[in-house]
């Protein structure tokens, strides 16, 4: 019989927890606070610790990362208000089993507990070193680095958010490559490719016949990935009757191809990206909050090329030399006239409109060494536009047209996250931190400017 122990100064948590837990055979014992169950821990260990983050005295990070230190393979799981996930999950770097929010749904919550007792310990066979294959010395991406390092020893969630071309997917490839999953699957699928009606035959497969043009039986990308990692690119296309069945098979670990009567179990890691802002998504009934919650366990943001620009010279060289050698080229060496270009260029597309540069001039640039006059003509009418116009609104048209020149969608969102973020700081500035003052410059409400700099990342 699994022990489990739980540690809340709520009572009706400790009291809920404990009746639910005992109906379903399990041994519980409660503690009101952290130091009580550390003391307990010298004499005696659980199967599983179920912790809250605030409590008086010791926190559940606290108690965390004692276990972390001296008990490997005992599983913690966190619970947190909805309002702390995301700072709690920072906080802990992953560390936990899983996260889950207050208010929970007992029953999901029920089924994450008997996951954490059956799944192995994930620090069984860590690797130590974590292995990179992404180029970046600057401090945005380095960020990006220690995230994939703390994430390394688990099998968490992940939401990678970033603009188009930032490299999402490599990112996750990574998270698969350095996780204790790294010898099993890495299947990705890019939620904008599928029509609307072919999205749960791809997730889920389908039967022989269980719908016209079914003429065969199809292994979906869940059972593809099985013991492995499914990335599920631009999750915010993911039409809302698709999330509803994405987010029963995360809680119940099984599904049923289109078309069958037979569950199929499964035990997949989902990462999931988007350029997208889900939290504005949710609050349009675009994307469901539950799914939502369920896939932000832990966030990792992907810098624009444009705030990584330290970066450029080193990827120019890590792309022309591919093209040269792929393309049976003699290799383009960039010109410090041309360096300066690349690097005040915006980069609307970012890393994948520069990899596309790269593939041009390697075809295009007349001599092997590239100037500045060789460049793509985008890049070097970018130096004319960037020069202060006669007013900011020349200067706003002049940016919107550049970036309109190599996006095909979400004009809007990028431009209107540009500036509410240049509003943000300059209230903030001008406040000297103060959220309040800054507020009331921007003419906003408080919680309306808290929600706007945590959906921004300021």
């Amino acid at each position: 019989m699994h022990k489990i122990w739980i540690a809340d100064d709520d009572d009706a948590i400790r009291l809920i927890l404990e009746e639910s837990l005992g109906s379903e055979g399990f041994m519980t014992k409660i503690f009101s606070n952290g130091e009580d169950l550390i003391k307990e821990l010298e004499t005696e260990k659980p199967d599983l610790i179920i912790t809250d983050v605030q409590m008086p005295g010791m926190l559940g990070y606290d108690i965390l990362k004692h276990v972390n230190n001296n008990y490997e393979d005992l599983p913690v799981i966190i619970m947190t208000a909805f309002a702390d996930m995301q700072a709690a999950v920072e906080s802990f770097g992953g560390g936990a089993f899983e996260y889950i929010p207050k208010p929970f749904d007992l029953e999901e919550a029920i089924k994450i507990i008997k996951r954490a007792l059956e799944e192995k310990p994930l620090t069984k066979g860590l690797k130590k070193d974590v292995k990179l294959d992404i180029i970046g010395e600057s401090l945005p991406m380095q960020n990006v680095f220690r995230a994939i390092g703390k994430l390394s020893n688990t099998i968490a969630t992940v939401l990678v958010q970033g603009e188009s071309g930032t490299g999402k997917e490599l990112i996750a490839k990574s998270l698969h490559k350095n996780s204790p999953r790294h010898d099993m699957p890495f299947i990705a699928l890019n939620m904008a490719d599928i029509p609307k009606e072919l999205v749960e035959s791809e997730l889920f497969g389908h039967e022989r016949g269980a719908f016209t043009g079914a003429v065969e039986k199809r292994i979906g990308r869940f059972e593809q990935a099985n013991g492995g990692t499914l990335f599920l690119d631009e999750i915010g296309d993911m039409p809302l009757e698709s999330q509803t069945r994405l987010l029963r098979v995360l809680s119940n670990k099984e599904f049923y191809r289109v078309g069958g009567d037979k569950p199929i179990k499964v035990d997949v890691r989902i990462i999931a990206a988007t350029h997208q802002n889900l939290n504005n998504l949710v609050s349009q009934k675009k994307f469901r909050e539950d799914l939502f919650y369920r896939l932000n366990v832990i966030k990792i943001e992907v810098p624009a090329l444009k705030e990584r620009k330290d970066d450029i010279e080193d990827l120019c060289k890590f792309f022309l030399k591919n093209y040269s050698e792929s393309l049976d080229e003699e290799l383009r060496v960039l010109s410090d006239d041309a360096k300066k270009l690349l690097e005040k260029y915006d980069w609307p597309g970012n890393v994948r409109q520069l990899e596309n540069v790269c593939y041009w001039l390697t075809l295009m640039s007349p001599t092997q060494h590239v100037k500045a006059q060789d460049l793509p003509t985008e890049v070097k009418e970018f130096e004319i536009t960037d020069i202060p116009a006669s007013s900011w609104e020349d200067g706003l048209q002049n940016w919107l047209n550049n970036v309109s020149m190599n996006i095909e969608s979400g004009l809007s969102e990028i431009a209107i996250t540009k500036i509410e973020k240049m509003l943000i700081k300059t209230a903030l500035e001008r406040s000297k931190g103060k959220k309040n003052d800054a507020a009331q410059i921007l003419g906003w409400g408080r919680n309306t400017l808290s929600k706007k700099m945590k959906d921004h990342g300021i």
